[in-house]
């Protein structure tokens, strides 16, 4: 053990009686000069000042380190914990407030602000209580608060559904604050019990932090890389809860046991603190099992449900994080449910003679409506789709009658990526459908993106492009812009009541580079349901793109373009 009275103490000579001054000394020896003492004669010393309650803490809990293997675990345990939180926390939130750069930034955010509050507070504690005392109580607490993160997100986040940045900062404060701040406070008390000896407080406090940090990107890496992709968010804030609670039970034990030679009677009440945080968890695990759940099926990037047409015996509506997002009808392909589908089939339809076979090219699958719908209104027509979600890709094989072949292709990862390797001139038509309510990938929205979709297009082939906005539509505005950047002959189709600047709606951007064909496209478009669509040509198609700036790989704020509309 380190000497706890530090570097300038001084041991007695063994040698020296009791109460010496020193080795004897003879005649003509001078004698050593004592301090005054309150008589004015030398060799008496004033007593001691008495010790603060903080200088008792630290006294009392220098000597009683953890062992260095376990003040690692315990830190690298909580710091770790901290960034699964933060990980899991966007999947959480993102079904009710998108997955944004925003709702990152939240997250991002307050998870530091819990980290920095709980290093304070955990600081604080450390030098007015025994950190033996609070270490186990602290992470069952932290488990406790964990466990009620997914109730707390589901009820909440019920309420507080949208892209309000109010919102969107209380449901991210509802899912990380509490049991980051109390995991951020292990390190602080375990750092607190290790410094026995000043000398060493550098090599201290710098080990436990490079184990913390270590921690941190084992758990960062971990999470972002494995847990996502093999477990539901919810089964992974449930491990984490138990393991928390477990840990801190398993921590409480193993110091009763160290400390029972001690009259302590905090050892008993530690124990039985411990014990009734870890059966908080338990029910917190139960409040989970009640609340609210947007996800039947869960995939890396989506809260996925399928839900069956009450009016339509085969129909089935795809729902991708709490917004219908495709409609299938399992017996008939041709069946079109939703208006931007529409509009784009009564494009394909006036693009090519009625059958004639067609190259296309899909950004993005969801339900794959307009793939099967090409497949079975043209025959002999190759689509290949471009979807990110290989279980989503899954999820169609086994709820919406998907079957892929020679002519239906899906090759999964990021659209732009695979966009890139296509060959020059290979498609007639290339339809972008990746764009969400609540999520837009910015990298598809941008004018490089827009000239590798013109590389690949034959001379005269067709791009439409699907988008979600709402007054004062500063993003389609924009995305207008862009893709007139690019092409020479752009229109725009969407609802009367959206043309006219009054609702949220789609919006189907067409280009080409060469002239659209206009007459039969409307034509088609009219026997539709009256009334229901409306198509900005040409000259009034930019004019409604107004000044708004083209969006670039260096310059893209579509998360704030669109918040501005919502």
């Amino acid at each position: 053990m380190d000497n706890p009275a530090g570097p300038d103490a001084r041991q007695p000579d063994p040698a020296t009686p009791s109460g010496a001054a020193g080795p004897a000394h003879g005649a003509g020896s001078p004698a050593a000069p004592g301090p005054p003492g309150p008589s004015g004669a030398g060799g008496t010393a004033a007593p001691p000042p008495a010790a603060s309650p903080a200088e008792r803490v630290a006294v009392a809990a220098a000597g009683r380190a953890l062992p260095t293997w376990l003040a690692g675990t315990l830190v690298f345990l909580a710091s770790g914990a901290v960034l699964v939180l933060e990980v899991v926390a966007l999947r959480l939130i993102g079904p009710y407030v998108g997955v944004t750069l925003q709702t990152s930034s939240a997250v991002i955010g307050l998870a530091l602000a819990a980290i920095a509050y709980g290093a304070w507070t955990g600081g604080w504690f450390a030098d007015r209580r025994d950190p033996r005392r609070l270490l186990a109580p602290t992470l069952v607490l932290a488990g406790v608060a964990t466990g009620l993160t997914l109730p707390i997100v589901r009820y909440a986040g019920e309420a507080l559904r949208g892209s309000s940045a109010p919102g969107v900062l209380a449901l991210t404060a509802a899912a990380v604050f509490a049991p980051a701040a109390l995991l951020s406070a292990v390190t602080p008390l375990v750092v607190k019990l290790q410094l026995a000896d000043l000398r060493r407080t550098g090599h201290v406090v710098g080990r436990l932090s490079s184990v913390g940090t270590l921690g941190a990107v084992t758990a960062t890496l971990g999470t972002g890389f494995v847990l996502v992709a093999a477990l539901p968010s919810s089964v992974i804030m449930l491990v984490l809860a138990a393991a928390l609670g477990l840990a801190g039970v398993g921590l409480g034990l193993y110091l009763h046991r160290a400390d029972r030679g001690a009259s302590d009677p905090a050892v008993t009440a530690r124990g039985v603190t411990s014990l009734g945080l870890a059966v908080a968890a338990v029910g917190g695990a139960a409040l989970t099992a009640v609340a609210p759940n947007p996800c039947t099926r869960e995939t890396a990037y989506h809260c996925a449900e399928v839900v069956v047409d009450p009016q339509r015996a085969q129909g089935r509506t795809l729902v991708l994080n709490s917004a219908a997002h495709s409609y299938v009808d399992l017996a008939d392909p041709t069946y079109l449910r939703y208006g931007y589908v529409q509009w784009i089939a009564a494009l394909t339809e006036a693009a090519a003679p009625p059958g004639t076979p067609v190259q296309a090219l899909h950004l993005g699958g969801g339900g794959f409506t307009l793939p099967r719908f090409l497949e079975a209104n043209r025959p002999g027509s190759d689509s290949l789709v471009l979807e990110l979600d290989d279980r989503l890709v899954a999820l169609d094989r086994e709820r919406l009658g998907l079957r892929t072949g020679p002519r239906l292709r899906v090759r999964t990862g990021d659209a732009r990526v695979h966009l890139a390797a296509e060959p020059d001139a290979s498609r007639d038509l290339l339809i972008g459908d990746a764009f969400g309510h609540l999520v837009v990938p910015w990298h598809l929205a941008t004018r490089e993106l827009v000239a590798d979709v013109r590389r690949v297009l034959r001379p005269g082939g067709r791009y439409a492009q699907n988008v979600i906005d709402h007054p004062p539509y500063r993003f389609v505005r924009a995305e207008v812009a862009t893709v007139a950047a690019v092409f020479p002959y752009v229109a725009l189709a969407s609802t009367p009541a959206a043309a006219a600047g009054r609702a949220g709606a789609n919006f189907v951007i067409v280009a080409s580079t060469a002239p659209l064909p206009m007459a039969d496209w409307t034509r088609r478009l009219a026997g539709l349901a009256p009334g229901s669509v409306r198509v900005l040509d040409g000259a009034q198609a930019r004019a409604f793109a107004g000044g708004a700036r083209v969006l670039t790989d260096d310059y893209a704020p579509v998360d704030q373009l669109l918040l501005a509309g919502g």
